[in-house]
């Protein structure tokens, strides 16, 4: 009974020996948060998309913190709350919120079933990156979109959905809030995150594929072919080939359209812009005459031989 006690007695002394110790290195070590991190994580959506790179919202929290401190929070923006939650924050800071042009995911590519025909039936998990894994999908097209839906599971916001008749996913822009969340899930890198533009208007090339021309145009109708037609009819520099694909920059684009047109390929869309007009046919009546070219010099008539 006595060993017992005894036992008892000193794990008690050693457990509360240890809580003091334990205490002490607490109170000595303790990091002590700034608690400005707490108040912007308040004002944040609190999605954890990670859109703005950073691990969740306590993270981006932190690193808003960090830049204030340096004197700028210039470059930080939570995709989902947009401006006017960067506004709060920066109220909060005590910094100033500079506007940022909103952005959008675009899906970059158009091979639709008619442009892009399906040569094979893929029979097992119907996810994009298990078909990226196996081969090349149920297309020709090694760029291309598989068409599986791993975009789609991956958005919070239900602002992507795949077109049942082309097959292709298609984008809410009212509801998409630019996070990347679709554009990490596709394995092809096919969904972009780019720059709204001008009221919502933008000229994207609808394709990934990098094969030569002749190969990506046999893979699907619609495919880019490196022609560098759009790139010679741009004033503005705005459009680069490289590795046999065209890319059209944001933010030099002037949405003059003259690319689009020069596409034999179909490959350059334009977006939100309003119908062009048809081309007014100029009545026949006031159509200017042919030119009617001068007739020639009569020749003088050679005088008649007489006869002898």
């Amino acid at each position: 009974m006595n060993v017992i006690l005894i036992a008892v007695i000193v794990l008690g002394a050693i457990g509360l020996v240890s809580a003091l110790i334990l205490f002490i290195a607490a109170k000595r070590f303790a990091v002590q948060e700034d608690e400005r991190i707490a108040k912007v994580q308040e004002v944040l959506p609190g999605a954890n998309c990670g859109g703005c790179g950073f691990p969740g919202c306590a993270g981006f929290s932190s690193a808003c913190v960090t830049a204030a401190d340096k004197g700028s929070i210039d470059g930080m923006l939570c995709p989902v709350g947009g401006q006017p939650v960067m506004e709060k924050i920066a109220a909060i800071l005590g910094l100033e919120a500079t506007a940022s042009a909103p952005k959008v995911a675009v899906v970059r590519c158009n091979g639709t079933c008619e442009n892009r025909p399906r040569i094979a039936e893929f029979d097992g998990a119907q996810s994009c990156r298990v078909q990226q894994m196996l081969g090349s999908g149920e297309t020709a097209c090694a760029y291309g979109c598989l068409g599986c839906g791993d975009c789609v599971d991956a958005c919070q916001f239900d602002a992507i959905h795949i077109n049942p008749e082309t097959g292709l996913p298609e984008v809410d822009e009212e509801k998409c809030t630019a996070c990347g969340a679709c554009a990490k899930a596709c394995p092809r890198n096919i969904i972009e995150i780019r720059l709204k533009g001008l009221k919502n208007r933008r000229v994207v090339v609808l394709c990934n594929n990098k094969d030569k021309g002749a190969i990506a145009k046999k893979a699907c109708s619609a495919a880019c072919i490196a022609c560098q037609k759009c790139v010679k009819v741009c004033k503005f520099e705005a459009i680069t080939v490289d590795a046999n694909l065209a890319h059209i920059d944001a933010e030099k684009c002037k949405l003059c359209r003259k690319c689009e047109d020069e596409c034999p390929q179909n490959a350059i869309h334009a977006f939100n812009f309003p119908p062009r007009k048809p081309k007014a046919e100029t009545p026949a009546a006031e159509q200017p005459a042919p030119a009617v070219a001068p007739a020639a010099p009569a020749t003088a008539a050679a005088p008649a031989t007489e006869a002898k």
